[in-house]
This record gives C-alpha cells, sequence and structure tokens, in this order.
C-alpha cells in the first residue's frame, strides 16, 4: 500500500513538472502585462484581452487555416501511400521486396536535416516555393509509417487473403475492404503521429515560404515574438495556447490509438 503511494506521488509530481510549461503559459496568457512583469501568476480578474491581441497583431486565423490544411494532406497522403507500400510489401509476391523493404527502413538512419538542403534544391528547381505543395509533397510518405502498417498487416491471417483470392477478390478490393478495415487502430495512430508532427514543423516552412498567405502557426509565432518581445509576452503566451489546443485535444483523444499502434509494430518482426 505504501509503495502503491509513494508511486502515485512520484507519477503526479512528474506529471506537474511535465505540464507545467503549458500551466504558466495558460496562467501567462490570463494576466495583464503589469501582473506579468510584477510577477504575479494568478489574475486578479479574467479576461481574454490577450486572445483578442494575439488575433489582431498578426493573421493568425490565416496561419491556423493553413497549418490545418497542410496537416490534413500530409496525413491523408502517409494514410494512403504508406498503406499502399506495406500492402504490396506483405501481400504481392515480387522479387526484391524484402530489399525495398529495408531500403525504406535504411531511410531512418538518415537525419531530416542531412536532406533538407536536397530537397530545398529540387523544390526550388520545381518553382514550388510559397505553396502547398512545398509544404506538403516532401512528407507524403515515411518509412515510419510503411513499417508500422507493414508490420500490423503481416498480423492479418494468411487464410483470409487466400480465401479471398480463391473467391475472385482482387488485391485492391482486398486492400480496401478487408485489409483497411481490420487496420483501423493502426491507421489512426499514424493518423494523429502525422498530424501533430506536421502541426509542429517549423524550419521546413520557414525555409520554404515567405508569404504570409501559406505559412504556418509555427511560423507566426516567431513572427509575434519578434513583434512584440519586450512589451507584451502574455499576448505572445495567448497564442502559443491557441496553437497548443487542437494538437493537445487529439493527443489526449488519440493516445490509446498511438500507445497500440506502437505496441503492436514491436510484438512480431
Amino acid at each position: 500500500m505504501i509503495r502503491k503511494v509513494i508511486v502515485y506521488i512520484l507519477l503526479s509530481i512528474s506529471a506537474f513538472v511535465l505540464f507545467f510549461p503549458i500551466l504558466f503559459a495558460l496562467l501567462a496568457s490570463l494576466l495583464s502585462t503589469a501582473e506579468l512583469y510584477s510577477g504575479h501568476y494568478i489574475p486578479s480578474r479574467f479576461s481574454l484581452d490577450s486572445y483578442l491581441q494575439a488575433f489582431g497583431t498578426i493573421p493568425l486565423f490565416k496561419f491556423l487555416v493553413n497549418s490545418f490544411i497542410v496537416s490534413s494532406i500530409v496525413t491523408l497522403g502517409q494514410l494512403l501511400l504508406c498503406s499502399l507500400a506495406a500492402y504490396a510489401i506483405v501481400f504481392i509476391p515480387f522479387k526484391g521486396r524484402n530489399f525495398f523493404f529495408f531500403l525504406f527502413i535504411s531511410t531512418l538512419l538518415i537525419p531530416w536535416e542531412a536532406a533538407m538542403i536536397p530537397n530545398f534544391v529540387t523544390i526550388l528547381n520545381l518553382g514550388w516555393l510559397n505553396t502547398y505543395l512545398a509544404l506538403t509533397v516532401p512528407f507524403l510518405t515515411t518509412a515510419f509509417g510503411i513499417f508500422l502498417l507493414r508490420q500490423h498487416f503481416m498480423t492479418l491471417p494468411k487464410e483470409l487473403y487466400e480465401s479471398a483470392q480463391i473467391d475472385g477478390c482482387s488485391r485492391f478490393r482486398f486492400y480496401w475492404s478487408f485489409a483497411l478495415p481490420l487496420s483501423k487502430p493502426m491507421l489512426s495512430a499514424l493518423a494523429i503521429y502525422a498530424f501533430l508532427t506536421t502541426w509542429n514543423m517549423y524550419l521546413w516552412p520557414l525555409l520554404v515560404t515567405s508569404n504570409e498567405n501559406v505559412r504556418t502557426v509555427q511560423i507566426g509565432i516567431r513572427m509575434m515574438i519578434s513583434q512584440e518581445a519586450s512589451t507584451a509576452w502574455n499576448m505572445v503566451m495567448a497564442g502559443v495556447v491557441i496553437i497548443l489546443l487542437p494538437t493537445l485535444l487529439l493527443l489526449f483523444l488519440g493516445i490509446k490509438h498511438i500507445r497500440r499502434g506502437l505496441m503492436s509494430g514491436a510484438l512480431k518482426g
């Protein structure tokens, strides 16, 4: 019993330490500028003025829409392309499929920073700067997504695929009508992971965009800090809270799917 209480106390302390930056940002966004600079942590009155100022200082709503569009396109692209690649590797016998699978996996060893310059030169030569294509196309498929879905497809009964083949079911119909419906937890995990990583991306959007019409929220926060760093940190914190809300909501709703997907990938090789 004592051991259980100690564990819960340690878990509560860890949760508070991890959640403190978000809690501080929320409280700071509700403080007035005078209260913030005088060292207060609890606001004397409830006010959303900082949030209204955040929307008025930069085109934050436009940046939110851009981030949602880019994240949604990347998520859908990864679900489609990664599932097709994983399905082909598992269910379609062709020469060298293991070679291609390990070739995909080997790209996980390459740091994204090492591939950034070649990707930027490609985007530049294609004339895609300041477009949604530059923000989405390089991320439409990932080795992690292929690996995750390949591991799950391997757990599907081979007899199911063979029975469908005997009954005249085409490969694409089996993929669409059986493989995808039976992989909803893994697809959900991949979708949440892809959406969150794309939403939080900063360096690549900064590199390929200079137009506010296509820039994302992470760039918007940087612009806000540059304009208001010395005077209105409560407004900056309000912007941070606005940006965090969709990701926190998605993470809380989908944490079970993420855990289930990662555990499934670890059970069978």
